[in-house]
């Protein structure tokens, strides 16, 4: 489900399916139905699986980390900074990058910070927050706190 999961784009629609999907397999798991009514908190408490979304943002934010570290001029970090300028541009919004989400975390100097591989390992909780869905954010310091420690 989550191969190649540190190289996507995530937006509000991957996320999204990402949680539906976990969730049917928790009710499969459970042998529950939608027409149950059992929530979702309790179901991820029955079986003890851990947030998909959560281990995603670990493993995107270990390979930022790795690629901003690279020390010669390798394909993955050309790629990383590429910028494509040919012809013209499409109508609409700029399609998400991968860098995106890492650039609202951390700002445009993120690959600088990212040469201090313990400083760089603490930084994967702002990106887990990013993630969270609306219902979550409001209680983020509480969800902090009951994250098991982040290991990266």
């Amino acid at each position: 489900m989550t191969y190649g999961c540190q190289t996507w784009s995530m937006t509000k629609a991957v996320g999204q399916k990402l949680r539906v999907a976990q969730r049917a397999m928790e009710r499969k798991m459970l042998g529950l139905k939608l027409t149950d009514k059992i929530s979702c908190n309790e179901i991820r408490n029955k079986t003890q699986v851990s947030d998909k979304a959560q281990y995603i943002a670990k493993q995107k934010w270990k390979w930022a980390g790795h690629v901003a570290r690279l020390q010669d001029n390798r394909w993955t970090l050309r790629v990383t900074e590429w910028q494509p300028r040919n012809g013209k541009r499409s109508r609409g919004r700029q399609a998400r990058q991968w860098r995106d989400d890492i650039v609202r975390t951390m700002g445009n100097t993120w690959t600088r910070e990212a040469k201090d591989k313990e400083e760089w390992r603490h930084g994967v909780e702002g990106l887990i927050l990013q993630w969270m869905d609306g219902a979550r954010k409001s209680k983020s310091l509480f969800y902090l706190l009951s994250l098991p420690s982040v290991k990266v």
